[in-house]
């Protein structure tokens, strides 16, 4: 048997997304081009926009599509502070790499950053956001979900804080992780800019894209032609964005029962887990959080332990983020919520999908106790403890 849950670092194509990129393969024409076949492209591209846009609740002519979550993210903050003098921006300290490494370029670059603490849980404060507002504060970036523990932030909250603040100040969020998972409308929420990607659901890797609220201006960050409001120039990939499309379509078809099924699965896992193996700790808020997403610190084991482990026994998990797996060091965002490094360390993020159903929880259930119990009879740490 092979378990699939590392869906937070991406999913697997659904079918119907297959079947519309294999469908659109045959439309080959350049949508930028004036003759039918590049209309037939263009058709393509823009019914996979009014699709994308609608599932973020806002108009076609406010998104544009980019290569993944990262390009969004970087398309919005540095080009939104190409075209302002302020030098002030805020976010905090548990965001993804796609975010916090913009702002540490941005900070060796003459910008002063404010990065904010979080709660035990990995919440932001609104409260403590709006101390950090100044008359200079250009932008505020803040995700809408961490990828690596599952809360979810309060983003109409903090965009109200900024607003009551000041008009003038863009806030973009990344909710990559969040779109598909929680309810996502950017109207209400009250963002300026939100970046998403098609492979965390269930989509094709290298598509992603961009809501850009009317009025905000943005420089571009890459330079060429014409494309996607010469914000992110060169020719798009069309059967790319019509999976994209019909992902988001399939997304938001009963995604309040998706959500509560994936939620129901990730609560047996957390239940028998805390049943059936001592010294752990759930990581994350308990309630607002992400319904598929489950961190858990196992006391005195190493979490790579674990995964290879696990992997051995057909179960694929991750520690955290996909992006920082590169490192040896201990995951940003679990210090950042009051871990020790020993903790952060001995950490494994279970992300469920769509696809997953109680027999793999079962076997995960099945296999996992022993695992700890083995690494704990091998780990120094665990000798060590027992000799306090």
């Amino acid at each position: 048997m092979r378990v699939y849950l590392d869906n937070n670092a991406t999913t697997p194509l659904a079918e119907e997304v297959k079947k519309e990129m294999a469908d659109s393969a045959g439309i080959f024409g350049n949508a930028s081009s004036m003759h039918k076949d590049g209309m037939l492209s263009r058709n393509l591209l823009e019914k996979a926009r009014q699709k994308v846009s609608s599932g973020l609740g806002c108009s076609p002519d406010e998104l544009i599509f980019t290569g993944c979550g990262t390009e969004s993210d970087n398309i919005a903050i540095q080009g939104f502070l190409r075209g302002t003098d302020k030098k002030h921006i805020i976010t905090s300290k548990i965001e993804h790499p796609a975010v916090l490494n913009v702002f540490k370029y941005l900070h060796n670059n003459g910008y002063e950053v404010t990065y904010l603490d979080v709660d035990e849980y990995g919440a932001v404060d609104p409260e403590l956001l709006a101390g950090a507002l100044r008359k200079d504060t250009a932008l505020v970036s803040i995700m809408t979900a961490n990828n690596e523990i599952g809360t979810i932030q309060p983003v109409k909250e903090i965009s109200e804080r900024i607003r009551e603040y000041s008009k003038d100040i863009v806030f973009h969020t990344d909710a990559v992780q969040g779109f598909g998972k929680t309810d996502i409308d950017v109207k209400k929420m009250g963002v300026d800019m939100m970046s998403v990607s098609a492979h965390k659901i269930n989509g094709p890797k290298g598509v992603g894209a961009l809501f850009i609220r009317k009025g905000v201006k943005i420089k571009p960050v890459f330079i060429g032609g014409h494309h996607e409001r010469g914000l992110r120039p060169g020719t798009e990939n069309v059967q790319g964005i019509a999976g994209f499309g019909k992902a988001v379509e399939i997304a938001m078809a009963g995604m309040k029962e998706k959500n509560e099924k994936t939620g129901r699965l990730r609560d047996k896992l957390k239940e028998g887990i805390i049943r059936s193996i001592p010294n752990i700790k759930i990581n994350g808020h308990p309630e607002t959080v992400l319904p598929n997403t489950l961190n858990v610190s196992f006391r005195d084991v190493e979490g790579e332990s674990i995964i290879m482990m696990l992997d051995m026994e057909g179960i694929s998990v991750s520690t955290g983020s996909a992006c920082t797996s590169g490192t040896l060091e201990a995951s940003h965002v679990l210090l950042s919520i009051g871990l020790d490094h020993a903790s952060a360390q001995g950490s494994v993020r279970f992300s469920l999908g769509v696809y997953n159903n109680e027999q793999e929880i079962g076997y995960v259930l099945e296999k996992l106790p022993g695992i700890i119990s083995r690494l704990r009879d091998m780990s120094p740490l665990a000798k060590k403890s027992e000799c306090k």
